[in-house]
C-alpha cells in the first residue's frame, strides 16, 4: 500500500467518469475505445454459438420481463441486466477478447455489454456519450489492474470479472447519465456483489466464460438502484472494510490509481488477440510460429519442446500437467500451452476450429503436446512475475540440434500491434461462427458503424450489425 488520501477512490472515480466527455479524450484514446468496441462485439458474435450460451439465453428468455435491451446475434428483447449478462458471457466465451498484459485481465467484456444495455435502457444515447462511457469503464478496470500488486494465483481472483464489476458500473452509470453521488452509490451497491474466482480455470468450468457477464449484469442492477435513490457503501475502495483491504490485502498502489486520471489513459495499452485462447499462451505461440519457420515445418522430427515462463503463467496454463498435455474440454485447451504450441507448430496457426471437439481428439496434436514441457524460469519470474509472462521456448530435434527464442511482446501488444486488416479478418472469422447467420457483410457493417460512432445520434444502432440476416 502506498499513498494516503482523505477521499475514497470511489468519489475520485465518480467525479472523473461523470465529467468525462468524448471531446476531452485525446485522439489515441478515442481510437482505442473504438477498437475495443469493435473487437468485443466481434468476439461476442463468435461466442454466441459457444457452449453454455444457449443455456443462459434459454433461462433469460424463459424468465422474460421488460423488453429493455437486446441479446446480440439473437435479437431477443430482455430486461437490460439480463441482456448484459448474456452478451458479456458471449463476448468472453471464445477467449478471443482483449487483454491488458501488465494488469492480466480482459477489459471490454464487462464494460461494452453493460454500456450497450444501458444505452438501450435509456432509449438511445449519442455515440459520443457511449464512447465516453466505454472509455471511463475501460480506464477503471485497467487502472485497478495495473495498481494491483498481488497476482491472480496468490489472490485466487480473476481480475477480469472482479474489477469488471466496478468498471461496468462506471460505464453503465455514465451512459445512463448518473450524477457523482449516484455513481458513488452504484459503485457501493456493486461492492456488495463483486466476485470472480480463479478456480473456474483450474476446474475448466463453463462459468469461467460467464463471470464477466455476471459483472455486466450486476452493473445494470447497481446503476438502476442508484437512480432510484438506494444508498450503497460510500467508502467502497479505501474504507476500513473496503475493497482494497478485503479483496487485495492492501497490495494496491493507491497513487497509481489516481495518477493523471483523466489526462493519461491506461486503456490505450490494451492488447488484442490474434489467437482464441488464454493470453498467457500467446508469447509461446508467437515463439513456436517463428521457430516453425526455422525448422522448415519438420514437426515430425521434434524430440522435445521446453517452455520457460513465470510462476503465474505456469500455474494458469501448464498445470495440472496431464490435463494441459491432453485437454479433454474446450476450456482446458484454451488454457493449455502444450496444446496451443502443438497447434501452432503443426498447423502454422491457432484458430477457432482448434477449440472444437473434433480437434481435441487429433492424435498429431496430442502427440506433440505430450512432448512440451514447461517450467518456471527464474529470470523471467524476477523480471515479469506479475505480468503476462514472456517465454523462452526451445525446440530440440531428433538429430540433437536445438533452436531457442525468447518472446516478450507477442502479436497484439501495443508495441507489436495488429493492423486494421488483422482486426477485420478476425471479425469475419468471428461472424462466421455466429449462432445465426449474420450475412456476408456483417463485419464491414460493424466496421462502418464503429468508425462513425462519434457522429451517431444513437449508439444502439451498433446492435444492427450483429442482427440475424433477414
Amino acid at each position: 500500500m502506498s499513498g494516503t488520501t482523505t477521499e475514497d477512490f470511489a468519489a475520485t472515480l465518480s467525479r472523473f467518469a461523470t465529467r468525462l466527455t468524448m471531446n476531452q479524450l485525446p485522439p489515441s484514446a478515442i481510437l482505442a475505445a473504438k477498437a475495443n468496441i469493435f473487437d468485443t462485439l466481434a468476439c461476442a458474435a463468435a461466442g454466441s454459438s459457444a457452449a453454455g450460451i444457449a443455456e443462459l439465453r434459454g433461462l433469460a428468455t424463459e424468465w422474460g420481463g421488460a423488453p429493455q435491451a437486446s441479446t446480440l446475434v439473437f435479437g431477443d428483447k430482455l430486461p437490460a441486466h439480463h441482456a448484459a449478462w448474456v452478451n458479456g458471457a458471449m463476448a468472453h466465451a471464445r477467449d478471443y477478447d482483449d487483454t491488458h498484459d501488465a494488469a492480466v485481465l480482459h477489459a471490454g467484456v464487462s464494460v461494452v455489454p453493460a454500456a450497450l444495455a444501458a444505452a438501450e435502457l435509456a432509449g438511445g444515447v449519442p455515440g459520443a456519450d457511449f464512447i465516453a462511457g466505454v472509455a471511463a469503464g475501460l480506464e477503471t478496470i485497467c487502472r485497478l489492474g495495473v495498481a494491483t500488486q498481488i497476482g491472480i494465483i496468490e489472490s485466487g481472483y480473476m481480475y477480469t470479472s472482479l474489477f469488471g464489476h466496478f468498471a461496468a458500473t462506471v460505464a453503465a452509470s455514465r451512459v445512463l447519465g448518473l450524477n457523482e453521488g449516484q455513481m458513488v452509490n452504484a459503485l457501493g451497491i456493486n461492492y456488495s456483489q463483486a466476485a470472480g474466482n480463479h478456480q473456474v480455470t483450474r476446474d475448466a468450468a463453463l462459468t469461467k466464460r460467464m463471470q464477466p457477464g455476471f459483472a455486466a449484469m450486476s452493473a445494470l442492477i447497481a446503476a438502476q438502484m442508484a437512480q432510484r435513490g438506494v444508498r450503497g457503501v460510500q467508502n467502497t475502495f479505501e474504507g476500513e472494510d473496503g475493497f482494497l483491504r478485503v479483496y487485495l490485502h492492501d497490495r494496491c498502489d493507491r497513487a497509481v490509481l489516481r495518477a493523471h486520471l483523466g489526462e493519461q489513459f491506461e486503456f490505450t495499452q490494451l492488447s488484442y488477440k490474434p489467437y482464441p485462447c488464454c493470453r498467457f499462451n500467446h508469447p509461446a505461440i508467437s515463439a513456436a510460429l517463428a521457430l516453425r519457420q526455422v525448422i522448415g515445418g519438420q514437426t515430425g522430427q521434434i524430440r522435445k519442446v521446453r517452455v520457460g515462463l513465470n510462476y503465474q503463467a505456469y500455474e494458469a496454463v501448464c498445470t495440472p500437467v496431464e490435463v494441459r498435455k491432453a485437454p479433454k474440454t474446450v476450456v482446458q485447451a484454451q488454457f493449455s500451452i502444450p496444446y496451443t504450441v502443438a497447434a501452432a507448430l503443426i498447423d502454422g496457426g491457432v484458430r477457432l476450429e482448434h477449440f472444437a471437439d473434433t480437434s481435441l481428439g487429433r492424435e498429431d496434436l496430442l502427440s506433440l503436446a505430450s512432448k512440451v514441457d514447461a517450467s518456471v524460469d527464474e529470470e523471467i519470474e524476477r523480471q515479469a512475475g506479475r505480468n503476462i509472462s514472456p517465454v523462452l521456448l526451445e525446440i530440440e530435434m531428433n538429430d540433437g540440434t536445438a533452436h531457442r527464442l525468447r518472446v516478450d511482446a507477442p502479436l497484439g501488444h501495443p508495441s507489436h500491434p495488429m493492423s486494421e486488416n488483422d482486426f477485420d479478418t478476425k471479425a469475419r472469422d468471428c461472424m462466421r461462427m455466429a449462432a445465426r447467420p449474420l450475412g456476408d457483410n456483417a463485419a464491414s457493417r460493424l466496421r462502418a458503424q464503429v468508425n462513425q460512432l462519434d457522429k451517431s445520434d444513437n449508439a444502439s444502432e451498433l446492435i444492427r450489425a450483429l442482427a440475424p440476416a433477414g
